[in-house]
């Protein structure tokens, strides 16, 4: 497995669009994120939502996400994090649309989702976790990773907790 280096020395956070940085075709993709709690692993679903995968490998490498807060988590339902302004509402400098795979459902803890307003065709950096299922977010939200290692440390997060870093590894596909 390889480590993707940082594209950035410091967090950057606003961008006109994402560049590709991502071959879906050839990699399996991973976050391994850093927090005030512990680490835990995401499996980037890349065939399933290939241009939310590109987005948040890009935002990652630019190290976006350090620093920011888990500014949601509803015990039982949601961790949410992804927003510089930390209140829910900042996001990336860009939006995109939704990407539904049929074959998906928040059927459990553990799936990783895009948090949005009513608008669909406004995802950007604002990501959430399920702490349970959650069945009536499916078709609604993008889901487009599955936590795969520590998601005893995910179920620990609070509204107090932070990002300290997220690394992207990324493997070639059989």
């Amino acid at each position: 497995m390889e480590t993707l280096d940082y594209q950035s020395d410091a967090p950057v956070r606003n961008f006109e669009k994402p560049e590709v940085v991502t071959d879906h075709k050839k990699y399996d993709y991973y976050a391994v994120l850093a927090t005030s709690k512990g680490t835990f692993t995401i499996d980037l679903l890349e065939d399933s939502a290939p241009n939310t995968v590109n987005s948040f490998v890009f935002l990652a490498l630019h190290r976006y996400f350090d620093g920011l807060r888990w500014h949601r988590v509803v015990p039982g339902f949601v961790a949410q994090t992804g927003d510089p302004t930390g209140r829910g509402s900042g996001g990336p400098g860009y939006r995109f649309g939704l990407e539904i795979d049929p074959n998906l459902s928040y059927d459990a803890a553990g799936w990783v989702g895009m948090a949005r307003t009513n608008d669909p065709n406004t995802n950007g950096s604002q990501f959430f976790i399920t702490l349970a299922p959650a069945p009536h977010l499916t078709g609604g939200y993008t889901i487009f990773g599955k936590v795969v290692e520590g998601m005893d440390v995910v179920e620990k997060l609070t509204q107090q907790d932070t990002i300290r870093s997220v690394r992207i590894l990324r493997k070639p596909k059989p």
